[in-house]
C-alpha cells in the first residue's frame, strides 16, 4: 500500500513537470519554478517541451505499472529506477534541487516496492 502511494506521488510529480515544461515554461509560473528569465524561456521553450513530455512518459510507465497491480511489478521497478537516474543526472548536471524534488521520491518509493 506504501509503495503505491509513493508510485502515484512520483507519477503525479512528472505530471506536474510536465505541465509546467510543456505549457508553463515561458510563463509566470513556469518561470518561477525553474528560476528563468523571460528571454531564456522564451528561447529554451521548444527544448523545455520535449523534456516535460520524456516527463510525461515516465508517469504513465508509473501509471501503467499500478493499473497492472502484481503482475506491472518490471513496470513500475524500470520506471522508478529510470526516474531515479534522471533525477541524479539532473542533480549532477543542473540543479541539486532535482535530488530532492525527483530522485528521493523515485528511491522512497523504490525501497518501498522492494520491501513491500
Amino acid at each position: 500500500m506504501l509503495a503505491t502511494l509513493l508510485i502515484f506521488l512520483v507519477a503525479a510529480i512528472h505530471i506536474w513537470i510536465l505541465i509546467l515544461e510543456m505549457f508553463l515554461w515561458d510563463g509566470k509560473t513556469g518561470r518561477k519554478a525553474f528560476n528563468l528569465s523571460a528571454d531564456f524561456a522564451r528561447q529554451t521553450r521548444v527544448l523545455a517541451a520535449n523534456q516535460g513530455l520524456y516527463n510525461g512518459f515516465l508517469a504513465a510507465g508509473l501509471l501503467w505499472g499500478l493499473w497492472l497491480g502484481e503482475s506491472g511489478l518490471a513496470f513500475k521497478l524500470f520506471f522508478l529506477i529510470c526516474v531515479l537516474v534522471a533525477g541524479v543526472f539532473g542533480a549532477a548536471t543542473a540543479s541539486r534541487k532535482i535530488l530532492y524534488i525527483q530522485a528521493l521520491p523515485a528511491l522512497a518509493a523504490l525501497i518501498a516496492l522492494l520491501l513491500g
